[in-house]
């Protein structure tokens, strides 16, 4: 069964197309990435699919329901975390979720139970009488994902959900995360981090410049780019040109001592590198395999650098 369904979903600006006749589905219970440089068109996207902008073209369903004509119905049965924070700074933690229930018309005898259920879930019941304003960064973003569970949501929209983050608290979040997947929550998650979308997603759509390049499971987007294994040498002098000779054909980087060679067989790579290394009287130093990563299929799909994705990283 299908949560999201998109056929040909389209987003103008004046003469810009910032979302380029984008067509998936979201299955129920799927961890579902948008994976895609700033700019790419995924915030857009998702204002579409929570009624927040309408499409220029094309139509979309969200939980059975009609994006544009049904709107009121979709809002309903979504969870959206934005990328910037949308709770209140004055309030606390507390007061934030019981405003929000009862925008939501959660009925009473429901409202406390479940509020206090979302903040021991996030580990924010200690903190459910501070004010929002004073909360760290994690935390507020913590707050934001229990205030988008508190209609008990069946999708939840997750827009760049770890940005800004620091490394202890990104962690936090993902596992967060995967526990809502164990709760069988759909969950749309835009992201720029690629290994964030390696480590979540079930399958992994990658956006650029408004339109979708590829659609698959990670380990099949790698598949599909050809990315092959990387084995990492360092010898005790400089490669001879027998075994330069010898790897002729596959994709060799040579610095100083070092080798990298790109291989769809590493285990046959590594009995010739030491029969030929023992072969010059060389000694191997030290060796690294180093299997493919989504970071390495999302450069060879989309002609993006790794500097391009390391800058939008912050790095």
């Amino acid at each position: 069964m299908d949560s999201i369904i998109v056929e040909g979903l389209t987003k103008y600006y004046g003469d810009l197309c910032a979302v380029d006749h984008v067509s998936f589905t979201v299955e129920a219970g799927e961890v579902f990435g948008y994976l895609g440089p700033n700019g790419a068109g995924k915030t857009t996207t998702i204002r579409m699919l929570t009624g927040l902008t309408r499409p220029s073209e094309g139509r979309a369903w969200v939980a059975g329901y009609d994006i544009v004509k049904e709107t009121l119905e979709v809002k309903r049965r979504i969870g959206v975390v934005p990328e910037v924070s949308n709770l209140y700074d004055e309030l606390t933690v507390w007061e934030n979720l019981e405003f929000i229930s009862r925008l939501y018309h959660v009925p009473r005898a429901e409202r406390h139970r479940r509020i206090g259920e979302l903040l021991k879930l996030f580990d924010l019941w200690d903190r459910r009488d501070t004010r929002f304003r004073r909360l760290s960064r994690g935390l507020k973003r913590r707050a934001v994902l229990a205030a988008a569970l508190v209609n008990d949501p069946e999708i939840l929209f997750l827009d760049e959900p770890t940005t800004g983050l620091d490394v202890v608290s990104a962690r936090s979040l993902r596992g967060l995360v995967n526990r809502l997947r164990g709760m069988g929550k759909t969950i749309f998650l835009t992201t720029h981090y690629i290994e964030e979308a390696d480590q979540l997603c079930d399958r992994v759509a990658i956006i650029v410049c408004g339109r979708i390049r590829a659609i698959d499971t990670p380990e099949n987007l790698k598949l599909k780019a050809g990315v092959k294994s990387i084995l990492e040498v360092e010898l005790s002098d400089r490669p001879p040109a027998s075994l330069l000779e010898r790897l002729r054909g596959l994709e060799v980087e040579v610095e100083g001592r070092q080798l990298r060679v790109h291989t769809d067989n590493p285990q046959m790579l590594l009995r010739l590198l030491v029969e030929e290394v023992g072969r010059s009287g060389l000694t191997l130093l030290s060796l690294r395999s180093r299997s493919p990563t989504l970071e390495d299929a999302f450069i060879k799909l989309t002609g993006l650098s790794p500097e391009v994705m390391r800058r939008e990283k912050g790095v």
